[in-house]
């Protein structure tokens, strides 16, 4: 808790929850970044990994998510120690939920990152007694399934588009490669297919398939479908390779959609795709973002081109206590608006200012919570740090 108390800047985190249960053995954390710009939203993910400060990386990148855009909620996010595919997953969420019941739902809405889906999100709601604790709960329930609809993949792509547009990239004829082929992976390939791009290379946590010619797609989502992550050593004719191969292939367009901080100086200079677009929150520290730029390689921001999922998360936040649900064709529509606008305004601010994508579209979000912060009496002056 030191090292966090340290990174504590004028953007937050503004609280910091911890939270256990002996009983179920569960430990979690919430961390609500800033709330300048409305009541703090973002997903939580469970993982034997997660700690105190990656939430709290995670929840910064939400801040500027929600900002970037424009939509008004607050970055914040929340973790669950644990295996999601271990025994005792419900007692160790509902035990999560009874623990932040101050918080939720006034200050936090659950939704759904890695390691959670649509009906843990029914099981958060069901614990508080309250159908607007979490989003993304299943259709059934009254919910907006959007990790079935795939807007975070969809929005990546949608991304994907007007990124390779500046770069003379014609994505029907493009190769694609995506690493990670869990939903948002596969909703990507899939609207990539759309496009008529060539789905080269993708990866699993367990290896990764590469074909130049191209993958079939149908065959892979079946595979996927029938043994997640064990699908890379059930699609006929290709053996796996080992994970990472994805990030080296010959490639127009690069997806790292797994985890964060796996792209570091040295992976960056063997990457050979023209145009990078970051699924994944937080996948490429700075070193590597300075080499790919040195390598005139255009990477999209995580924070831009994922942002479908808290798109549709905003629309669902609006329908929690609606008897009506908004309807599939709405939601990716709006999804393709905000995100093509955003990435649109990112990419002229770093050509008009010789910026990385990244600070460009971090200091159009910042600008954005800045003047909310100033408004609200909590600054008098423009944040320095």
């Amino acid at each position: 808790m030191t090292d966090l108390l340290s990174q504590i800047d004028d953007w937050g985190p503004e609280k910091v929850v911890v939270v256990s249960d002996a009983r179920s053995g569960m430990k979690g954390v919430l961390v609500i970044d800033n709330t300048a710009r409305g009541m703090g939203k973002g997903g939580t993910r469970m993982s034997p990994g997660v700690s105190v400060a990656e939430i709290a990386r995670l929840a910064r990148v939400m801040t500027w998510k929600w900002a970037g855009v424009d939509m008004f909620y607050g970055g914040a996010k929340a973790g669950i120690v644990g295996d999601p595919a271990a025994a005792g997953k419900e007692e160790i969420l509902r035990a999560f939920a009874r623990k932040l019941s101050n918080e939720v739902p006034r200050e936090y809405v659950l939704g759904l990152d890695m390691g959670l889906n649509e009906y843990d999100a029914a099981i958060f709601a069901d614990e508080l007694g309250d159908r607007g604790a979490a989003v993304g709960s299943p259709h059934e329930l009254g919910g907006v399934p959007y990790d079935q609809l795939g807007v975070t993949g969809y929005g990546i792509a949608e991304s994907a588009h007007v990124a390779a547009q500046r770069r003379g990239i014609d994505l029907s004829k493009a190769a694609v490669s995506i690493q990670g082929f869990g939903a948002v992976g596969k909703a990507a390939a899939q609207r990539f297919a759309h496009y008529g791009s060539t789905i080269v290379a993708i990866s699993t946590s367990l290896g990764a398939l590469h074909d130049p010619n191209g993958l079939d797609l149908d065959e892979l989502l079946q595979a996927a479908a029938e043994w997640g992550d064990d699908a890379v050593h059930h699609y006929r004719g290709l053996s796996a390779q080992p994970v990472g191969t994805e990030l080296a292939v010959e490639c127009d367009v690069l997806i790292p959609a797994a985890r964060q901080d796996v792209i570091d100086a040295t992976t960056a200079g063997k990457i050979r795709a023209t145009l990078v677009v970051e699924g994944a929150n937080l996948p490429a520290d700075q070193a590597a973002l300075k080499i790919l730029a040195e390598r005139k390689v255009l990477v999209v921001p995580d924070f831009v081109a994922n942002a479908g999922g808290i798109v549709a998360a905003g629309v669902a936040m609006e329908a929690r206590y609606s008897p009506f649900r908004p309807d599939a064709e709405s939601i990716l529509t709006l999804v393709s608006n905000r995100i093509r606008a955003n990435t649109t305004d990112v990419l002229d601010e770093s050509d008009k200012t010789d910026a990385l994508p990244h600070d460009a579209a971090r200091k159009i979000a910042q600008a954005r919570v800045r003047a909310a912060m100033v408004a609200r009496g909590q600054l008098t002056k423009g944040v320095q740090r």
